[in-house]
This record gives C-alpha cells, sequence and structure tokens, in this order.
C-alpha cells in the first residue's frame, strides 16, 4: 500500500515539475538575430534623417524598441564579425588576423568552440540559419576537383545550428551555391562570369537555381517559412539571418530597380528595408511578436566612400562607388568606410525589439559590440556561460531593461581589414597604428607610430589627434588593448 502511493505521488510530482518546466520554457523568448550585409549607419532614415533612401521598416523597429547609438561590429570585414558574433569571441584570436574567407575557405570555427547555438540548444531552443555564413564549410576534393556532389565536412549543420539554409560567402565569392543542411540544393553546373562595379561578381561555379537578383527574396522566404514553421512548437527557437545586401554585388531586384534617386546602392538598401520588413512581418503572421526579441544590425559599415569633391559620383554614374555629401553620406558623418579602423568601418545601425520588455523609442548611448548578443542571450534565459565560453561577449539585458551595469564593460576592441587594432574606453578612442588600416589613404601599418587619439564625445568625426596633448591616456589605452589582445579574454579587464 505504501509502496503504491509512494510511486503515486512521486508520478505526481515528476508530472508537475515536467509541466512547470515546459511552461517556464515556454516563457522564454524566441531570438531573431537580422544582420545586413555592409549596410552604414548613415543608410537607415531613423538615424540620419538627411538620407533620402526610404527604410520605413527599420525606422519603425527603432521606435518600437531600443536604439544603440554607439554599436560596434568586432571588425570592418565581413567573415571576422560573422565570427564574433557567433562565438562571442574576437576573431584575431584564430588564425585569421586580418582579410576574409572565400568561398572555398578553411572553416574558421574550431570544433571545441561553443557557439550560441549550441549554448541555445543545450537549452531547448531549436536553432537555424538562413543567409550567409562566410566562415569556411569544407567542400570534399576529389583530386584537385571539388565534388559537389557530397555534403560539405563543415558549417552551421556541425555547430549547433538544426536548420540551415546558406551561401557559403559574400555573394562576390563563388562557389554560387544554395546549401541546405550540409547539402548543395543543385549542382553547379553553369559558369558564372566575372562583372564590374555596381554588379561585382567574380568567376566562378553557379547553380542554376541561385539567381542573384533573387537572393535575398530567397532568403526572405525561407526565413518566413522556418518562423511559422516553429510558431506551430512548443519550444523557443532561435534564428540567424545574415543578409546578402547592401554588400556587391549590387543587383537588386527589378521590382525595385529606380525606387530611389540614388543610384542602384540606394535601391538596394530599399529592397534590404523591404526585406528586413517581409520577415518582421512573418513575426506578427505567426503570432509570436511579443515573445520575440529581435535583433537588427549590419556585420561592418558601408563601402560607399564620401567623395569630397566635384566629381561624378553614384548618382552621376552608377559606376562610381561613392557619393557626395550632398546627395548621401552612407556612413553618416563618420570617417572612413568599410575596412577602416575609422568609425565608419565599424560604427553600425543596431536595434533590439523585445515587446514588454523594452521600452519603445528607448536609447542607449553606451559603447557596445556585436560580440555581445552571446552573452546577452544567456541572461535572457538566465543560464550562466560554461567557463572559457564567449570571452569577449558582455550582456546587454540590463541596458535592454534600462538598468545601468552593475559592472562596467571592457573596453571594446576594433580591429581592420589589414589587423589594425584601435580600443574604445568612455570617451576615448586610441588608434594603435598611423593609417585607416583598410581601404582610405593612408592605410598605414599596425603599431606603426605615430598613433592616433581621438575624443569621441567632442569629435565622432575623428578629426583632430589630440595625443600629444594627453600621451597619459594613450599610455593606458595601449596598455589595455595589448592585456585584452594577449590574455585570451576581454573580461580579465572587468
Amino acid at each position: 500500500m505504501k509502496s503504491n502511493l509512494t510511486r503515486h505521488l512521486l508520478t505526481v510530482l515528476l508530472t508537475s515539475l515536467m509541466a512547470y518546466s515546459l511552461a517556464h520554457a515556454d516563457d522564454r523568448p524566441n531570438m531573431i538575430f537580422i544582420m545586413a550585409d555592409d549596410m552604414g549607419y548613415g543608410d537607415v532614415q531613423a538615424l540620419n534623417a538627411d538620407s533620402k533612401i526610404p527604410t520605413p521598416n527599420l525606422n519603425q523597429l527603432a521606435s518600437e524598441g531600443m536604439n544603440f547609438t554607439d554599436a560596434h561590429t568586432p571588425s570592418a570585414v565581413c567573415t571576422p564579425t560573422r565570427y564574433g558574433v557567433v562565438t562571442g569571441r574576437y576573431c584575431w584570436r584564430t588564425y585569421l588576423k586580418k582579410g576574409v574567407l572565400n568561398g572555398y575557405g578553411t572553416p574558421l570555427i574550431q570544433d571545441d568552440r561553443l557557439t550560441i547555438a549550441e549554448f541555445l540548444k543545450d537549452n531547448g531552443y531549436a536553432t537555424g540559419v538562413v543567409g550567409k555564413w562566410h566562415l569556411g564549410l569544407g567542400f570534399v576534393k576529389d583530386g584537385d576537383q571539388f565534388d559537389f556532389s557530397k555534403p560539405v565536412s563543415n558549417g552551421p549543420h556541425t555547430h549547433g545550428f538544426d536548420y540551415s539554409y546558406i551561401i557559403p560567402a559574400s555573394l562576390d565569392f563563388p562557389p554560387y551555391v544554395y546549401i541546405e543542411n550540409g547539402k548543395i540544393t543543385e549542382y553547379p553546373e553553369l559558369t558564372q562570369q566575372a562583372q564590374k562595379f555596381p554588379a561585382f561578381l567574380r568567376k566562378g561555379e553557379r547553380s542554376p537555381d541561385l539567381v542573384m537578383e533573387n537572393v535575398l527574396d530567397d532568403i526572405a522566404a525561407q526565413a518566413e517559412k522556418y518562423i511559422a514553421d516553429r510558431a506551430e512548437k512548443s519550444s523557443p527557437f532561435f534564428l540567424y539571418v545574415p543578409l546578402t545586401a547592401p554588400h556587391k554585388p549590387v543587383m537588386p531586384h527589378p521590382r525595385f530597380q529606380n525606387q530611389t534617386d540614388l543610384g542602384p546602392y540606394g535601391d538596394f538598401v530599399h529592397q534590404v528595408d523591404a526585406t528586413v520588413g517581409n520577415i518582421l512581418k512573418s513575426i506578427d503572421d505567426a503570432g509570436v511578436r511579443d515573445n520575440t526579441l529581435v535583433v537588427y544590425t549590419s556585420d561592418n559599415g558601408s563601402y560607399m566612400y564620401r567623395l569630397e569633391n566635384d566629381d561624378k559620383d553614384h548618382v552621376d554614374e552608377e559606376s562610381v562607388q561613392g557619393y557626395r555629401p550632398e546627395h548621401h553620406m552612407a556612413n553618416d558623418s563618420f570617417r572612413g568606410t568599410k575596412a577602416d579602423v575609422w568609425e565608419g568601418g565599424h560604427h553600425v545601425p543596431f536595434f533590439v525589439r523585445w515587446p514588454g520588455n523594452i521600452k519603445a523609442g528607448a536609447k542607449s548611448k553606451e559603447t557596445i559590440c556585436l560580440t555581445d548578443f552571446f552573452a546577452t542571450a544567456a541572461d535572457v534565459i538566465n543560464k550562466d556561460l560554461p567557463e572559457g565560453a564567449a570571452p569577449d561577449s558582455f550582456s546587454l539585458l540590463p541596458l535592454l531593461k534600462g538598468e545601468t551595469r552593475k559592472t562596467s564593460r571592457a573596453p571594446v576592441i576594433h580591429h581592420s581589414a589589414n589587423g589594425m587594432f584601435a580600443i574604445r574606453a568612455g570617451e576615448w578612442k586610441l588608434v594603435l597604428g598611423n593609417g585607416s588600416g583598410g581601404r582610405q589613404a593612408p592605410k598605414g601599418t599596425p603599431f606603426e607610430q605615430p598613433y592616433f587619439l581621438f575624443n569621441m564625445q567632442d569629435d565622432p568625426a575623428e578629426t583632430k589627434n589630440v595625443i600629444e596633448s594627453h600621451p597619459e591616456i594613450a599610455k593606458r589605452l595601449e596598455t589595455e588593448c595589448l592585456k585584452i589582445r594577449d590574455s585570451g579574454s576581454s573580461k580579465s579587464m572587468e
């Protein structure tokens, strides 16, 4: 009798605990991280009132959540930033010290490096990625040739993503193929010829089902399907949506062509906004808006130069890769472009919406980095990060709640295409080199004098090097930067 009663009580208790656990899991938000490719801070009207490019969906998203006005990518180019988002770790801690991978690049994420997808999956989340991967895939070779009939040996499907529908790298790098859960969707039997800017492409293999002008639509369709499918399930989901635009090739879909007065680039930015709008609508249509945390950002600044002369620009001639200020400032008033250690290279839009948890129209001036998303996700679900995971990630949750951090964030490290370091602490930014480290002349060399020190509060356009009047600040920041670089973790600076 007592034995039966005991078993009954245990059954009731276990059932109650399971019910509580499921209810608790249901309360955890879905998370969607949308990252544009090469969209500048000044491309969004909500951030640049002078912009003539319509971005109604991004404007609305900014008004519905929190706008971080001092957000930075961990690198001024593609691959390193993506590594930072997925791992919460600066990419220069890996073998890739400068530049980016191509479509056939050696996989960058180590097998023992925890990704945000693996972490969330371990905590009951379904995980998906739709868009541009650019972290290496492990194409199989048969002699000197790639065997596209075989699955890739590495990729999102080996790093915690339950579902993946991706292109290998930037849309100007072959092979031009879609890869679903590690398998190429259609054999690349076509040869894509090289083209010049704005439709910049490199020669290489292409699958018939990948049509350049359709890629944004394809990504949106796959993201919308994933959201609709997962919304019907009991477990929360994480969806990473790294878009392919407005990165080159600048090839807006025909329905967006000539929709702005700012050439193909302006049309392409407008299409990116519409793509984000479609994804946001799918969240509403699936009935999960109130329990979905949405982040929108970019992987680095725009590649469009600011032309300070009377020469023709992209409005006058679409083959010109730049704008005069009276037409458009893709990187707002910031110095430089994509690839540079100057602000234009890495100062990006960053909007976060989470209805009922983030005050609509809120703003934060705190200096943050895209690596911070990993720790934020862990904080949102009230889980501690494993030892050594996400070493350069700091939770944004207190800021999202309108609170102050209990401890200050470590300084943010900026990194350029050629490996130039800069450090940002409070109002001060020190560049540890003598140039942009990227595209804008003089490019300079990392760790060669003279260094640059800027007061970002007084001079966000980086016009005045004040290192001679504040040598003690420069020395302190240099010491802090090298300590973070050499220690293996920014958290040693907390």
